[in-house]
């Protein structure tokens, strides 16, 4: 294990949350809220605000990585817009002089794809599941005009540019000798979820599966169900040692484990249990859920997720 990833880990693990929803812009200088980090050799990964998105995190409320092999490198994420992704580029261009010869989307989320539009005008390919693509086809215009309200001039130039790659299960590369698989292990919190995994690093870039620092948000479309079993029949079993997420710093396979997993079994139980004693949906919002206060955007997302485990469970 590298010293850097020693203390990340010590970090995460030293607390109930390494939370950043209130820490000022990391790395003023750039567009980007953090600088990346080497999380393990060759693996980097710029950590975003685990706040909502807005001007001044520029929309990099997400964790923008990527791999670098002695065959060009591979980024996870094109960013939330065209000047975040370049901004990234420029951070890749520090690290190595090996070309960007692939992007993957680790999702349809503006925050995973906007920035594809860069990357296409520099030659790269973008990768994405097929289901993230039907969701950037169906609400692309939406997802931008939501970011052109918060990030303003920042926005400028910035288009929606839909995968040219697309794959349904697995797609494997080979890339100086480094075996990078992108995986749809199923169904969890967003269409088209895609994980990162290298096998003989046992580093996995894990996507909005994973949660440990910020409460995971429950969309309308999100099935609860679904998403526990995605984790304990598909992710389970790779079980990764070191865990990049979708969103905060870089842990274990255990810390992802107790707020992700515990957390939906959790609410599910509350909300089974007020369902059974006849409870309906306006005292569903306030069932128990204070054992993860403290995770960064708790308001913001705590009792529309208690709303959205009712409505799902109330017809199961």
């Amino acid at each position: 294990m590298t010293k850097t990833l020693s203390v990340l880990l010590l970090a995460a693990l030293a607390a109930p949350a390494f939370a950043s929803e209130d820490i000022a812009d990391q790395y003023p200088q750039s567009e980007l809220y953090s600088k990346p980090v080497e999380v393990i050799p060759h693996v980097y990964s710029a950590i975003g605000a685990t706040a909502p998105p807005t001007y001044e995190n520029a929309g990099h409320n997400n964790n923008l990585s990527f791999i670098v092999t002695g065959e060009g490198v591979v980024v996870i994420n094109s960013g939330a817009s065209d000047r975040l992704a370049a901004a990234l580029h420029d951070e890749i261009r520090l690290v190595t002089d090996q070309p960007v010869v692939l992007v993957i989307n680790e999702n349809g989320q503006g925050h995973a794809m906007l920035g594809n539009g860069y990357w296409r005008d520099q030659g790269v390919d973008v990768l994405a599941h097929a289901d993230a693509v039907t969701e950037t086809r169906e609400n692309g215009d939406f997802i931008l005009q939501g970011m052109r309200r918060y990030n303003k001039e920042r926005a400028e130039g910035t288009r929606v540019e839909h995968a040219n790659l697309i794959f349904e299960d697995e797609y494997v590369l080979t890339l100086g000798g480094i075996e990078i698989r992108a995986l749809h292990l199923g169904p969890a919190h967003d269409p088209g979820d895609t994980q990162v995994w290298i096998p003989q690093w046992e580093i996995m870039i894990a996507g909005d599966i994973a949660f440990h620092e910020r409460m995971l948000p429950i969309f309308e479309h999100t099935c609860t169900s679904c998403w526990i079993e995605t984790w304990e029949t598909r992710l389970e079993p790779i079980a990764p040692t070191y865990i990049i997420p979708g969103h905060g710093h870089p842990t274990n396979f255990e810390q992802v484990r107790r707020y992700t997993l515990a957390y939906l079994k959790d609410l599910r139980a509350k909300v089974g249990a007020h369902i059974d004693a006849g409870g309906d949906l306006a005292e569903a919002y306030y069932v128990d859920q204070s054992n993860w206060a403290h995770l960064d955007t708790f308001e913001e997302l705590a009792t529309k997720n208690a709303g959205r485990v009712f409505e799902e469970m109330e017809w199961e």
